[in-house]
């Protein structure tokens, strides 16, 4: 009788060790997936900051005297390089946001600037990266909320807790920057 209580012991640890691996290696490979799905987030902002300097180029030539929004565009570049967080790139999209706006305006003052092949190329570029930042966004915030939520989760919550896995932060931007910048040609 003490024999079958023993192995009865084991077994049960043996499966409660195994549901403890197979719950930590699972809190991993989410953690690295919310990492990785950041990762393309920041790559797609960086594609767009990376941009901003051609396309300022091709504006001053025709618009050398729009001093501050070219400050401006290239303040909202120094916030991109800057930041490291979600709360920090939030922060500096919209500078840049407000930034592109201002763009905008003078883009609407200088008819030639828009008829410039080499303004259209970049701006279309910059359009075509808005589209994967929005897209990345959206993949980084659901990859977020599975984890976020797979760590609130009973039992996994107790795992979490023992292995300090902490609730991600989402890439969250304000309403006014919600919405793409307008580009019109």
């Amino acid at each position: 009788m003490g024999r079958n209580i023993l192995i009865g012991i084991v077994i049960i640890a043996i499966i409660l060790g195994g549901t403890m691996i197979s719950s930590y290696n699972n809190l991993n490979v989410l953690d690295e997936d919310t990492n990785a799905a950041w990762g393309q987030v920041e790559n797609q902002l960086k594609r767009r900051a990376d941009l901003i300097p051609n396309l300022l180029e091709t504006v001053k030539g025709y618009a050398s005297h729009e001093k501050d929004v070219i400050e401006g565009i290239a303040e909202a570049r120094t916030n991109y390089s800057n930041a490291n967080t979600p709360e920090e790139y939030a922060e500096a999209e919209e500078t840049f946001t407000g930034a592109v706006r201002n763009l905008n305006l003078i883009v609407e003052r200088y008819p030639d600037l828009k008829a410039n092949q080499n303004f259209q190329d970049l701006q279309a570029e910059l359009s075509g990266t808005e589209n994967r930042i929005a897209t990345e966004r959206m993949r980084y915030n659901e990859v977020v909320r599975e984890y976020n939520t797979t760590i609130r989760k009973f039992p996994k919550n107790i795992m979490a807790n023992m292995f300090g896995f902490n609730s991600k932060q989402y890439f969250e931007i304000s309403e006014a920057d919600a919405e793409v910048p307008k580009i019109e040609f």
